[in-house]
């Protein structure tokens, strides 16, 4: 394994800066960066990068349950870590679900293969869903029949309500907190954080930097999990 100049992060940065000045494709300016750092493509380079000991780690901080709230801002992996929880979950013999409001489903494919799996032999212990029909109360359905110790990924909490036939976040957010807990599954919700963080001198996020366009309890969680410049910390909701 090449040692990267700064970590992923910062290189993900780069390559959108890149992108923006050069008016080059996203996915080029990650191959240039993945070049300048000694690897062929984006692809390799993360793949050889991937630390799936954390992932592991974290679900094994997790029970039957839980509502977990993961969060970071722009560029510091939280879809990648939620992808790489569901895909951990498929690996330990559960079931592993991804629904996605926010990105297709070739683009979650290639993430996938970044962290070592092959897109075309994920079989049904991993259920990727990218239906513009994602609300809690299609998730409910999706997963019913599904495993109880089950891992189930959303992203992202905030557009869940994007649709106005859909319930309001708070209904969506009860929602899952039952689902959760009558299952027993473990339901993860990426989240976005509040641009203004980055103004702030704290080391990493909490939930009074989640960005919410209306206020709900976010203390129904029962953990959080927040990432910020490669480091990730979980913790119990009080």
């Amino acid at each position: 394994m090449t040692k990267l100049s700064a970590p992923i992060f910062r290189l993900k940065r780069q390559a959108r800066l890149l992108a923006r000045d050069s008016k080059i494709p996203h996915h080029k300016a990650l191959d240039t960066v993945a070049r300048q750092e000694g690897y062929g493509t984006w692809s390799h380079l993360a793949a050889s990068n991937v630390d799936h000991r954390r992932a592991k780690t974290l679900l094994a901080a997790l029970t039957g349950g839980d509502l977990v709230l993961l969060g970071a801002r722009p560029g510091h992996g939280k879809t990648l870590m939620g992808l790489e929880l569901a895909l951990e979950a498929a690996r330990a013999g559960r079931q592993g679900f991804f629904f996605s409001l926010e990105e297709n489903q070739d683009a979650l494919l290639d993430r996938l293969r970044t962290l070592g799996a092959d897109g075309t032999g994920i079989d049904a212990s991993l259920i990727i869903d990218t239906s513009d029909d994602i609300c809690a109360d299609y998730i409910a359905d999706r997963v019913r029949g599904g495993r109880g110790d089950s891992v189930v990924v959303i992203d992202y909490l905030q557009i869940l309500d994007q649709k106005r036939i859909n319930p309001e976040l708070s209904a969506q957010l009860e929602a899952l907190e039952s689902l959760a807990r009558n299952t027993p599954m473990i339901v993860i919700a990426i989240a976005q954080i509040d641009r203004a963080f980055e103004l702030k001198s704290k080391r990493l996020p909490d939930l009074s930097d989640v960005r919410l366009p209306n206020p709900i309890n976010l203390e129904i969680f029962t953990k959080t999990c927040f990432l910020h410049e490669g480091e990730v910390l979980l913790e119990g909701v009080n």
